[in-house]
């Protein structure tokens, strides 16, 4: 098996690399990344020199690239993205490049080159949720620039499904977490400050909610979407561990044996969507796929992660 990330110096992705490494020895991957927001070369350093592993600096937007990378690969798994929603609210127009424009490039390569796409997205798409959980077939509503741009990068995957039978499949997944994060997102931020006894801001009053997963079951997840999934369909990637900010952030000062006295509450961003929730029976029913780290076990192992890095 040949296979193209993009993005993968980039914490999912990066993740994704190692752990594929790691059961299929034999493929040979190759990574595109453009080394900006996020990116992270010492993510993917132990395995440099594998002679199975190749790295390409560039850009996903780049058709002459991606046309050239993609005929020499069987499937490939578009992971690259801006996805810091606070930057999409100050500055939307880096997402349209690359979550938009990069995939549509990829898109029109996989179709030049007749290959297979697994376009990673996210549970952002659905918008907030009140009560109950999407499933694959929820509307799209979303509501920052990052998760519109995700949800437009869906709608054209399908079309390409649709109009030119292109061997496409699209996950969605509920917030990761683990090692390797950029340190700007919520987990790793909170580690680090309370590691150094600083303040933890908190949006609003700490309640919106979110469902969180341990970024090896996701990468678990992808690969069985890659060997049993079904050309054209969507699968939602559920952690079951749904709870609101000041609760993860308090689990996290627990296992740190840190004060709450660190957490202050800060004024709350524009369209903070208060809840987060997919319905993954689908993958659970259909690949046989469960999440296997329950939120203790993979906070324990992040924080370990972290404070040894």
């Amino acid at each position: 098996m040949r296979i193209l990330v993009t993005g993968g110096l980039g914490f999912i992705g990066s993740n994704f690399i190692l752990e594929t490494i790691r059961r299929y020895p034999r493929w040979k991957i190759i990574n595109v990344d453009a080394e900006i927001m996020g990116s992270n070369p010492k993510n993917l350093a132990s395995i440099k020199r594998n002679k199975n592993y190749r790295f390409v600096h560039g850009n996903i937007t780049n058709q002459k690239l991606m046309d050239k990378l993609v005929s020499d690969v069987d499937v490939v798994f578009n992971f690259a993205a801006e996805s810091h929603v606070d930057r999409s609210i100050t500055n939307p127009k880096p997402f349209m490049e690359s979550n938009f424009m990069g995939a549509y490039t990829i898109l029109e390569a996989i179709r030049k080159h007749k290959k297979k796409l697994i376009q990673i997205s996210t549970d952002e798409v659905f918008g907030s949720l009140k009560s109950g959980s999407a499933n694959e077939n929820h509307v799209l509503d979303p509501s920052s620039p990052y998760s519109s741009s995700k949800a437009s990068a869906e709608l054209l995957a399908k079309s390409y499904f649709v109009t030119y039978n292109a061997d496409i499949l699209i996950t969605r997944c509920t917030n990761n977490f683990g090692p390797r994060q950029f340190p700007e997102k919520l987990i790793p931020k909170v580690i680090m400050l309370a590691h150094t006894n600083k303040d933890i801001p908190i949006y609003g009053s700490g309640k919106h909610i979110r469902d969180w997963i341990y970024v090896s079951d996701h990468c678990d997840a992808i690969l069985e979407v890659l060997k049993r999934g079904k050309t054209g369909e969507s699968y939602n990637i559920a952690g079951h561990n749904e709870l609101d900010n000041n609760t993860l952030v308090r689990r996290i000062l627990k296992i740190m044996n840190k004060p709450t006295e660190l957490i202050k509450y800060v004024k709350d961003r524009p369209g903070h969507d208060f809840r987060y929730s997919l319905d993954s029976s689908k993958i659970e029913k259909k690949l046989g796929w469960k999440p296997i780290h329950n939120l203790d076990m993979g906070l324990k192992n992040t924080i370990s992660w972290y404070l040894d890095n």
